[in-house]
């Protein structure tokens, strides 16, 4: 990188970065998991798509309700990256933020960097692997009120995955803006290699310094060490 980087946009991760892994792990994935047989049941109509991608992804028309139930719970106790689990699970989230039984939770410091870098006229995107509503949902109840004014756009595992470097140049290409010209935020290596291999800027958020081969990036603790004036850490 040149010594004035000139970034033009901000594309983060949430777990781990800007949202506490327990918040996500301890919290929100456990209230799907006990949530989920019942919804299902209940909604079946409304989401025969969703019931009907499991089947397709087992390879098995023949699965029955109670048995797409267990293959989704299944999936959440794995961590499946799966598109149809990432979908049911935003809409369980939903009622349980639009109920009060859940809020979002984000760093202190994500929160003071991200409304800096809006106020500094940077337009600032969200990559997870959580369904764009609940990226939403998240944002829009924190314990800090709504903060989905921050943000330009989301992507998800719609755009692809985020270890795959095709995922990052579609988001270039959909944000218009060069991948020279963005600074990625994430807590995964394997993100943050994705990332770099199209040429967009790289910092990984290594908050609790677990992290035991950084490979080189440039490597912090919070947003308060970010200048993305310089697309490095400050």
């Amino acid at each position: 990188m040149t010594e004035k980087a000139q970034i033009k946009a901000i594309l983060t991760d949430i777990e781990g970065t800007t949202s506490a892994l327990s918040f996500v792990k301890d919290v929100l994935f456990p209230y799907a998991y006990n949530k989920l047989p019942a919804y299902i049941r209940e909604n079946q109509g409304d989401i025969s798509e969703i019931l009907g991608s499991v089947r397709e992804i087992e390879n098995n028309a023949s699965l029955n309700t109670e048995e797409v139930i267990e293959t989704m719970r299944r999936w959440i106790e794995e961590d499946r990256k799966i598109t149809p689990l990432k979908t049911l699970q935003g809409m369980i989230w939903q009622e349980g933020y639009e109920n009060g039984e859940l809020q979002g939770h984000i760093y202190i410091d994500a929160l003071e960097g991200l409304q800096r870098w809006k106020a500094e006229g940077l337009p600032l995107y969200i990559y997870s692997s959580g369904s764009v509503p609940a990226q939403k949902l998240l944002f829009a109840h924190t314990t800090h009120g709504d903060l989905t004014p921050l943000f330009s756009g989301y992507f998800d595992t719609h755009i692809g995955s985020k270890l795959e470097k095709d995922s990052y140049e579609r988001i270039a290409a959909h944000i218009n803006v060069p991948a020279s010209a963005v600074l990625f935020l994430s807590d995964n290596i394997g993100e943050i290699e994705a990332a770099s291999a199209t040429g967009m800027n790289v910092i990984l958020l290594d908050r609790d310094s677990v992290v035991t081969d950084t490979k080189g990036y440039k490597t912090v603790q919070s947003f308060d060490e970010i200048d993305p004036a310089l697309g490095l850490a400050a």
